[in-house]
């Protein structure tokens, strides 16, 4: 091995560590506030890019596909206008649902007419956005009581009928999108496509915006109340549903523009979100699911062993990766104390 294969997987491994950290950020942030280990977040990280290709031109996205509203619009719009139908009591919420449901299908609508790309770009996101909230109230906040496993169960249903979900709106194929930045950038011996460059910004603001959000802001300090204490912070005031709310917002939000700048250099498709959010799920375990800081870590430790793990054995490299969660679970199984199950 030598210098050259080095700077290679150090720069796939650093493209790598940041997506799977902005996954585990949101994975964190939800788990935190909810106790929801959040699994369909891969399906959001891929929905928006694959929605966005139906407000591309056909001359940039390769397909003809004659003002198709994308699927995902009417999966948004339903999931409100169920919301909506649940808390029909507060005439005032309804009704701000049933817009919201008419506002996703009017702007899909919109996107598919034809739109400037960077349009339909921001279309997408606010197309694919509501699903995270909705979701929450659909089906985690009815069971507000339940336990950390009963909210994995739901998830991975949940992961499970977005995915197929996604096989029916965009079929099995990948979709190539155009780039925001073209060209690459040479740092030393190393060619950078300078999409990879969004990328990282982005991730370095979203790490600076959470911590002045959790730090400054008033809806910040909520969230972290409810993190440390739900019953505490409901004494105080304040709602640990509408924290949920707020919570999965964000997240989605993340993943979904997460989505939108890696889009271009992986050629998304509805099968490849369940690995990224794996990895982030790692990241995040790594990280105890309760720090930031180690999440982040986690995640830049995720994709270099990913990377140099296929550098060694590339049909192992995923089971390897998987691998790191052994002696983590094993450390966390040594500390935890034996307690009883009504406890």
């Amino acid at each position: 091995m030598d210098w050259t294969i080095i700077s290679f997987l150090t720069t796939d491994a650093l493209q790598s560590g940041t997506i799977y950290a902005l996954l585990a950020l949101s994975l964190v942030l939800v788990f935190a506030v909810t106790r929801v280990i959040l699994v369909p977040l891969g399906e959001l990280l891929v929905f928006a890019p694959l929605t966005y290709v139906f407000f591309l031109p056909s001359s940039l996205s390769g397909l003809e596909l004659h003002g198709q509203i994308p699927g995902t619009a009417w999966l948004s719009a339903g999931l409100l206008l169920v919301w909506a139908l649940l808390d029909r009591a507060d005439l005032r919420r309804a009704a701000g649902l049933f817009l919201a449901a008419l506002l996703v299908v009017g702007l899909a609508w919109w996107g598919v007419r034809g739109v400037v790309p960077w349009l339909g770009w921001i279309l997408a996101v606010l197309v694919v956005l509501p699903i995270g909230p909705a979701s929450y109230r659909l089906f985690f906040q009815p069971a507000k009581n339940a336990s950390v496993l009963t909210y994995l169960i739901i998830a991975v249903g949940l992961h499970l009928a977005y995915q197929g979900l996604g096989l029916v709106f965009f079929g099995p194929e990948q979709y190539r999108l155009p780039n925001i930045l073209n060209g690459q950038t040479n740092i030393g011996m190393v060619p950078v496509n300078n999409q990879s460059f969004l990328v990282y910004g982005f991730a370095v603001v979203t790490m600076l915006g959470l911590y002045l959000f959790f730090t400054r802001s008033l809806y910040g300090k909520a969230l972290r109340a409810c993190a440390v204490n739900r019953l505490g912070a409901r004494l105080l005031g304040i709602s640990p549903t509408q924290a949920g709310y707020i919570a999965f917002g964000i997240a989605t939000l993340i993943v979904t523009v997460s989505g939108m700048l890696l889009a271009p250099l992986i050629s998304p498709a509805y099968f490849q979100g369940f690995l990224f959010g794996l990895k982030g799920f790692v990241a995040g375990i790594l990280g105890g699911l309760v720090s930031y800081p180690l999440a982040v870590v986690g995640a830049l430790l995720v994709g270099g062993f990913e990377q140099w793990a296929g550098y060694v054995s590339s049909p192992f490299k995923d089971a390897l990766v998987f691998a790191l969660l052994l002696p983590v679970l094993l450390w966390r199984s040594l500390r935890s104390h034996e307690i009883g199950e009504e406890e």
